[in-house]
């Protein structure tokens, strides 16, 4: 069974009743963020029960030492974590006497709501303490979009039954530690301690990898709306905690409450030693707006974001609320400002996965932020990767690759390779393929080329180096193999001739090859200088190609399609609706060698293949392998549903693409795979956006022109979204009979819809 506690609604996450069960799976899929930094829906008073506490600031981590108990060589020195970073939320509330935790007195009428349409989170309930004193909590928190080191609270107490001595004790705390930690040390080395007046900062810097943050707050006092203008009774200072205690008197119904600005100013973004000025200009600007206005401004902000990103659903409130979720939370996490940041498959709503990037970004993301942000937001995606390529270049070396070849990193912070199990780190190398597919696809989307010459080409010439030394000549077949991989498929290790890697490899040659030869021609400066700081002749390119056309893949004549590596068919082919529902998850619930045996497969594979060179393949070919395939995919990575969505819509078969889109659309607010108390999927959310404007819209880009083949699922009334095509947006409105197109822009933009072309005029509405 999945959970089924979030109600349903159009715009806001909303949970009712107070479960301790939950709280940790409501600290998830309550995360607020702004790009800069975010944090788990944590109490910001005491709370006693199982929580689990994260805050993060955006590419602040710490190469955590790799614990493993063999060493072999290649192994990375080290794990990246994304830190725990200081707590700024933190007030304890004492009333009356005693301390305010939910976990020992009684909670009625407890609700929350994280409003996504305006990008707050809100927390309300009633407690009767030990002492017998009821009040009424009301507390709201956002993260500034507009000022991104800024976080604000507004936590309200009403005393109902009797008059309350309310006391609020507010913090700053460095002394923070990850759940997930292999050593059980502290990260974060405390420097400096200040406070004065309201306001306190409290200044750590990272051991090892020395990231300085200054994490502040500045506190007022009201009572009933009035700011009593008081200063903290007494402070309370060690070397890396600061708290204040502020105590008032309030008759039943008086609403006291508290406002805290906080958050952290980093050395990423300011001088070292003058965090605390920072923080403290951070502060000025935040009282000169007050709350009211902040708020407003956050609100603001979320609608502009919501006015090209939305997707709208018709008649299925829990599909809308599903993508706006998944568009919501992608917002949160990345927004395209900061060429030094990347999507981690967490985001900030937890420590699994510790490092910030993955293949998730090229093969799921670039087409969601290429599509519905600035195109300099991908082209910012893709410069991350090349500023990298030396360090790529670096990991293949320490693995034996020679000449400049580059193999990119599963997981990394700084381009270093920081993964360390061996089936993933050594052999998962299908990821080099997204990172050129990337540059591809962002071409074919964007239009603009210059990219490729500028910065691009190097990329395609290391992964190209790569794919050669790692081919293997086999004599026996007379053709080009690749031995010891593991596919996205990661229920099967170390296995040869996985189908996607090597098409991958040989379209990776391919690409190069055809990039190299365009670059000379039309950039002969740029090609000039690129071969000459890669020493690249003809002869080496000879043998590439020779790799790439006489590249193995291994077919069964038998079932007519590819397999998804040599020895797929000597497994026992039971297929998943046959498999005991109690056995499911099997990653939960199986010894992993008993998954390697077995046919199940984590995620698309060969059809991940199918799905990025579609053009490759005739449909007749996808009905084939998805109907061989996809009955033994158990989908136990967040990264499958959304690719079988889209390829289900292709072949017509809409009640299947329906219930893919709701599994990867639902897949944290229903927890399908019971883990969300770890944090949310925020790399696969991307892939929900692609199931509906790929797979229910059909979207394709052929010949620098959009297609569109729309269809509609019989539960929607219909759908609409937005795509900002070089620099034009394109408004696409489906019902089941017609669909609508509108354009803002100064230019005519010619569609093609279900293979006939269409014109559309600037604000002119076309119905086809």
């Amino acid at each position: 069974m999945n959970q089924d506690y979030i109600l349903p609604d159009n715009w806001s996450i909303i949970e009712e009743g107070f479960d301790a069960e939950r709280v940790e799976s409501s600290e998830s899929l309550f995360s607020i963020g702004n790009g800069a930094m975010g944090q788990r829906a944590n109490f910001e008073e005491s709370y006693s029960g199982h929580t689990f506490q994260g805050s993060y600031i955006a590419g602040v981590y710490y190469p955590d030492k790799t614990k493993v108990g063999w060493w072999k060589n290649g192994y990375p020195e080290y794990f990246a974590k994304v830190l725990n970073a200081p707590n700024w939320i933190g007030i304890d509330i004492i009333i009356n006497d005693e301390i305010l935790d939910l976990s020992k007195c009684e909670v009625k009428n407890f609700r929350r709501e994280l409003n996504m349409q305006e990008g707050w989170y809100n927390r309300s309930f009633e407690a009767i303490l030990q002492n017998g004193t009821e009040v009424s909590v009301n507390v709201t928190r956002f993260l500034s979009l507009v000022s991104d080191e800024l976080g604000v609270i507004n936590y309200e107490v009403k005393p109902l039954n009797r008059a309350a001595q309310i006391t609020f004790k507010p913090y700053v705390d460095a002394g923070v530690k990850n759940v997930d930690a292999n050593w059980e040390e502290k990260f974060w080395e405390p420097l400096d301690v200040q406070h004065s007046g309201n306001e306190a900062f409290v200044t750590a810097r990272t051991y090892k990898t020395h990231f300085n943050a200054c994490t502040f707050m500045h506190n007022s006092i009201f009572l009933n709306g009035k700011d009593l203008e008081i200063l903290p009774a007494n402070a309370e200072a060690s070397e890396d905690k600061v708290q204040f205690s502020y105590t008032i008197e309030a008759n039943p119904n008086d609403t006291a409450a508290i406002i805290k600005f906080g958050g952290y100013t980093v050395s990423m973004n300011h001088d070292k030693d003058k965090l605390a000025d920072a923080a403290k200009n951070v502060i000025d600007d935040a009282k000169a707006k007050g709350y009211e206005a902040l708020l407003g401004e956050q609100k603001a902000a979320w609608a502009s974001i919501w006015e090209m990103a939305d997707i709208t659903i018709e008649g299925d409130v829990k599909a809308q609320q599903g993508i706006r979720f998944n568009i919501f939370q992608l917002n949160q996490t990345y927004l395209g400002k900061d060429p030094r940041l990347n999507i981690g498959p967490k985001g900030f709503t937890g420590e699994k996965y510790g490092g910030s990037t993955y293949w998730d970004t090229e093969a799921y993301c670039i087409p969601f932020y290429m599509a519905t942000k600035d195109q300099q937001v991908a082209r910012n995606l893709l410069t991350y990767r090349y500023n990298q390529l030396d360090k790529a270049i670096e990991n293949a070396a320490k693995l034996g690759f020679t000449n400049g070849a580059a193999l990119y990193p599963m997981v990394t912070m700084n381009g270093e390779e920081c993964h360390n199990e061996w089936e993933i780190t050594f052999e998962e190398i299908h990821r080099n393929g997204a990172i050129a597919f990337a540059i591809y696809n962002y071409y074919r989307f964007t239009g603009d080329y210059s990219y490729i010459p500028e910065k691009g080409l190097e990329v395609l010439i290391g992964i190209a180096r790569f794919w050669h030394q790692r081919a293997t000549y086999s004599t026996n077949r007379d053709q080009y193999v690749i031995l010891g991989v593991t596919g996205p498929n990661e229920y099967e290790n170390n296995v040869n001739n996985n189908f996607y890697t090597n098409y991958i490899a040989k379209w990776c040659i391919d690409y190069a090859l055809e990039q190299i030869e365009k670059v000379q021609e039309n950039y002969p400066a740029d090609h000039a200088r690129v071969m000459a700081a890669v020493q690249l002749d003809a002869a080496e390119m000879l043998q590439w190609k020779n790799v790439a056309d006489n590249m193995y893949f291994p077919y069964s004549e038998k079932h007519g399609v590819y397999l998804q590596q040599d020895n797929f068919l000597d497994k026992e082919l039971v297929k998943v609706a046959d498999l005991d529902p109690s056995q499911r998850p099997i990653n939960q619930k199986w010894s992993w060698d008993r998954i390697l045996r077995s046919p199940y497969i984590k995620q698309a594979d060969v059809l991940q293949g199918f799905y990025f060179f579609e053009d490759h393949f005739s449909k007749e070919d996808l009905e084939k392998h998805f109907d061989f395939y996809e009955p033994f995919t158990v989908h136990e990575s967040s990264l499958s549903p959304c690719v079988h969505s889209i390829q289900a819509a292709v072949l017509g078969r809409m009640e299947q693409a329906y219930t893919f889109y709701l599994r990867t659309s639902r897949l944290d607010l229903d927890d399908y795979n019971k883990e969300v108390k770890e944090g949310l999927h925020i790399t696969s959310m991307a892939g929900t956006w692609m199931s509906i404007v790929e797979g229910f819209g059909g979207m394709r880009v052929k010949n620098d022109t959009l297609h569109f083949e729309p269809r509609i699922p019989q539960q929607w009334k219909g759908y609409s979204f937005k795509i900002n095509f070089r620099n034009q947006v394109l408004k696409v409105s489906v019902h089941a009979g017609e669909t609508n197109f509108t354009l803002e822009g100064e230019r005519e933009l010619a569609v093609v819809v279900n293979g006939k072309e269409v014109t559309v005029e600037p604000n002119t509405l076309v119905t086809v």
